[in-house]
């Protein structure tokens, strides 16, 4: 981490050089007699001692935070169907029954009349085979000339009764063709008035044109499952967990949610009346601190990482990193940059992080408050650990420990490990090294 990496560069540069001491032969700085090859001269610098351990060490880096609530959102009046307007579909309903029972109902009796038209017919047909053959055929023949003239015959008048009774059958049957073709078309017209009202039903909505707000919560206020978010004409839209998509409710009855919410924000006011749009801003009940990271650092943190979270009033809690976003953003230019040009100074990208706390309650209920959140990037078990101001910089490069035995003192070559900025201790390795050993540290003021 970036942070880390500044304190390591300013331990180095604090740290006191030993320009070409190891290589020194220097009397015990806390006897007279000379000491053994690799031991150092008193600087007449107040020093003590401190003692090697073997422990549990973890690096961190701090940021910036803002300690709030979880799941900011919006509750918002659905756009959908007017009450009135399902009302019209459901009796445009009603109507296109009626227009097909009646067609239907036409048909029927029309059907039966063809029947009956059809059945005369063919009585009528069998009475001129009976009449008009044999004898009767030549009267017919005669007849017929006869009946053009006026004059009558048993087979001549049987011959009509056919012609009209054909002809009342052919307009029977016409008006059968017409009323099928009536049914046909009201079972359209229902059918469309059947999916207008299932259309209107599915997206029918709680409020009319002349609906208003008739109760509304308070900001601040926590509302859970069963509780009333806010009322439409005296009717309360209630809070319910989960997500139910049937579409029994009208739309804006019920509103679902995950669980309980907190109201942040509310837009209309107590006798407005109804549109679509926004009505509550929420958020859920769940704490959470927000951090604009550096993008930089990402690779540095991951969900899970344990994080200090240091409250307004120095108190300190637990917590861990639940999201790392993988998208940077460019916050807008900032005024300042010195050198009195009156530019701007613009900001590293930055990529949000959220940590929630351990135990939410030791929080308290700020909203929106700053916070410094220290981040657990790294951590190391069963470590040889000894103060960071133990660190000798060599001439040469690296880094060396002023191991203490007895009266006499030596230079003991370290490689560093983990810097553990909170305990101000660092991880060393060396083969004269161990637990237990006294090194010379500056004396504490």
């Amino acid at each position: 981490m970036q942070a880390n990496r500044n304190r390591r560069a300013l331990a180095g540069a604090g740290l006191v050089a030993v320009a070409a001491v190891a290589a020194l032969i220097a009397t015990d700085p806390f006897a007279g007699p000379p000491a053994a090859a690799g031991g150092v001269v008193d600087n007449a610098t107040a020093t003590s001692l401190a003692t090697v351990t073997r422990r549990s060490l973890s690096s961190q880096t701090q940021v910036s935070g803002t300690l709030g609530y979880a799941g900011s959102s919006s509750i918002r009046v659905p756009s959908g169907t007017a009450p009135s307007a399902v009302s019209q579909a459901r009796g445009s309903v009603t109507s296109a029954q009626g227009m097909l029972n009646a067609a239907r109902a036409s048909l029927a009796a029309d059907g039966e009349a063809l029947a009956n038209q059809r059945a005369t017919l063919a009585a009528a047909r069998a009475k001129e085979a009976v009449d008009c053959a044999g004898d009767g055929a030549a009267e017919s023949a005669s007849g017929g000339s006869a009946a053009g003239g006026g004059g009558s015959g048993l087979c001549a008048s049987d011959v009509q009764a056919v012609s009209a009774a054909e002809q009342g059958s052919s307009a029977a049957a016409m008006k059968v063709e017409g009323d099928r073709a009536q049914v046909s078309s009201a079972e359209r017209s229902l059918a469309s008035a059947q999916s207008n009202l299932s259309s209107a039903r599915s997206s029918a909505v709680v409020y009319g044109q002349a609906s208003t707000f008739t109760e509304l919560p308070s900001v601040g206020q926590v509302i859970s499952a069963g509780q009333t978010l806010y009322a439409i004409d005296g009717r309360p839209v209630l809070l319910r967990y989960g997500s139910p998509t049937t579409r029994a409710l009208p739309l804006g009855s019920v509103v679902f949610e995950r669980g309980p919410v907190r109201v942040t924000s509310v837009t209309p006011a107590v006798g407005e009346t109804v549109t679509p749009g926004p009505v509550l801003g929420v958020t859920s009940t769940a704490r959470q601190v927000k951090v604009a990271l550096d993008a930089a650092e990402q690779a540095s943190v991951k969900v899970g990482d344990a994080v200090t979270i240091t409250l307004p009033d120095d108190r300190t809690t637990p917590g861990r990193i639940t999201y790392v976003s993988s998208v940077a953003s460019s916050p807008s230019s900032e005024p300042g940059g010195g050198g009195g040009g009156g530019g701007e100074e613009e900001s590293a990208p930055t990529i949000e992080v959220d940590a929630r706390p351990t135990d939410p309650a030791a929080t308290g209920r700020l909203d929106e408050a700053p916070v410094n959140v220290s981040i657990t990037t790294e951590s190391v078990q069963d470590a040889l650990a000894v103060p960071i101001d133990a660190l000798l910089a060599l001439s040469g490069g690296g880094y060396a420990l002023e191991v203490a035995e007895g009266r006499a003192h030596r230079l003991e070559a370290v490689s560093l490990g983990l810097f553990d900025d909170a305990d101000g201790l660092v991880q060393v390795s060396g083969r004269g090294v161990s637990a237990g050993q006294r090194v010379v540290v500056p004396a504490s003021s």
